[in-house]
């Protein structure tokens, strides 16, 4: 009965999306937007209603936008020559474009690094051996599986993969102490390695997927990329901030039953054993993911080599006999596909908006009743970033968020003299893009973990109430001082 209900609620939303397109594409034409930009728009707030209502499933929807490209904008006067239409040929190119936007290839690469740390049990081992060091106190365990957040986040370019090979083991040690999954410390191991995943994807420019899709619009709309170690100097010094705030916060926000797991440290050995020495495999993992990062961490400096080329060979190698660590068969099961589509339509369908001129009249007729452009930088940063978390609390991707509001934000910049560094403020939004502190719906990782009844939604709220705040106050911060010294503004 309530798989009924909410298929019918489904459908109901679905042709709510189809109605707002319609109405959209019926209103008259502003004689500021072309005909194709208002099409865009139209496209977009159905893929919004979509993405925020989750309809149908993120993949589907990267189709269904993919048909409505090609056809409302095929049939819409061309941008560069009105008097004509611009074909759906012409369109079909648009709404694939992003398929060979480098960030795609970017994401792909790293889900294919992130099934070879799955497929070898490299991502376990690292963090079984991180939280063998740290002893049995829970205060300690905390810190340990922080720490295990942040190294995953260097070598595991994808957050559910992180969060996937750390929960686990954590509700294995509370097991081990005789506690029930759904304990305090249950909830403050988990709820601890979530929000601290989050955290890292602003920290590493690799860490999240919704990284790639704010770089491919700065990179085909400003002409610039910016490299892993650019981001890192950017955004880790907010990343190491929040993770000491993070554990003050769990630490006295969820109380667990006990401060010692005696048992914790007898677990972890046996799992290690059960693992055995490295393997040939493993071996060959960790030599080529150090490799990777210190390429990564070079780029621009030691070498001419972006992180898509390298990440890319990187995966070559890895698919390689004999070198590698897994053939194609192996791999393909492990790689979402459905959410590589989702990247490259999200990206496509940004550049359209920008493309047609629909992002900069939106922004123009958004950000005008605001007032922004007549307000201090400071003001505008912490205006939109309020904007940006309140409306994450309808999006269940960040990627998908990223695709809707990136765009915009470039446009705003484009239109308006900020006297600032453009690229840095667009930048300094995506870092809010990947604030999933609230709600289990706020991010793939925090689904991930609710899944597991480890937690209730007040006990994530509990915590991330706090973490937004402060993270937003660190931005506002940031933007004051430490980004404005090194030039991000």
């Amino acid at each position: 009965m309530k798989k009924l209900e909410k298929s019918k609620l489904k459908m109901v939303w679905f042709l709510l999306a189809l109605i707002v397109l319609i109405v959209i594409i019926l209103l008259p034409n502003p004689a500021d937007l072309p005909v194709a930009g208002q099409r865009a728009l139209a496209i977009l707030a159905f893929a919004v209603i979509l993405w925020v209502t989750e309809a149908v499933s993120y993949p589907v929807s990267a189709v269904m936008i993919i048909g409505l490209v090609g056809l409302l904008l095929g049939m819409a006067p061309s941008i560069d020559h009105p008097s004509v239409n611009m074909g759906t040929s012409e369109a079909l190119k648009m709404a694939l474009s992003g398929f060979s936007n480098p960030a795609v290839a970017l994401v792909a690469a790293a889900l294919f690094l992130a099934a070879a740390m799955q497929s070898t049990s490299l991502d376990k081992r690292l963090a079984l051996w991180i939280l063998s060091r740290v002893g049995t106190k829970t205060r300690n365990i905390v810190i340990g599986t922080i720490v295990v957040s942040i190294v995953l986040a260097f070598f595991v370019p994808s957050a559910t993969a992180r969060a996937g090979a750390v929960i686990p083991m954590l509700l294995g040690m509370v097991a081990a102490f005789g506690l029930p999954k759904d304990s305090r410390l249950s909830a403050l191991l988990v709820i601890t390695a979530v929000q601290a995943v989050s955290i890292w994807n602003v920290g590493i420019k690799t860490a999240a997927a919704q990284n790639m899709v704010a770089l491919g619009f700065i990179e085909k709309e400003f002409g610039a990329s910016i490299s892993w170690s650019s981001w890192f100097v950017y955004a880790a010094p907010w990343s190491v901030f929040m993770s000491i705030v993070l554990y003050f916060v769990m630490i006295h926000l969820i109380k667990p039953e006990t401060k010692v797991i005696e048992k914790g440290q007898a677990l972890i050995s046996s799992q290690l054993k059960d693992l055995g020495p490295l393997k040939p495999a493993e071996k060959r993992l960790i030599i080529i993911s150090v490799i990777l990062l210190l390429f990564w961490a070079t780029e621009e400096r030691l070498h001419p080599f972006d992180t898509t080329t390298v990440t890319l060979i990187a995966v070559a190698i890895l698919l390689t006999p004999k070198i590698g660590v897994f053939d194609w068969k192996s791999v393909e099961k492990l790689i979402p596909w459905g959410t590589i589509m989702v990247f490259a339509v999200g990206i496509a369908l940004g550049t359209i908006l920008l493309d047609t001129k629909g992002a900069q009249w939106l922004s123009n007729k958004v950000f005008e009743i605001m007032g922004l452009e007549k307000m201090p930088i400071l003001i505008i940063i912490a205006i939109i970033s309020l904007f940006n978390i309140l409306i994450h609390l309808g999006f269940a991707s960040a990627t998908s968020l990223s695709s809707a509001l990136i765009p915009i934000l470039i446009a705003f910049t484009s239109t308006t003299d900020l006297n600032v560094n453009s690229i840095g403020f667009v930048l300094i939004q995506q870092f809010v893009v990947s604030f999933g502190f609230l709600l289990p719906v706020s991010a793939p990782q925090n689904m991930l973990a609710y899944g597991t009844g480890a937690f209730k939604v007040k006990d994530l709220l509990k915590s991330g109430v706090p973490l937004t705040i402060i993270g937003y106050l660190l931005i506002l911060l940031f933007s004051a001082t430490y980004w404005k010294w090194i030039g991000l503004l």
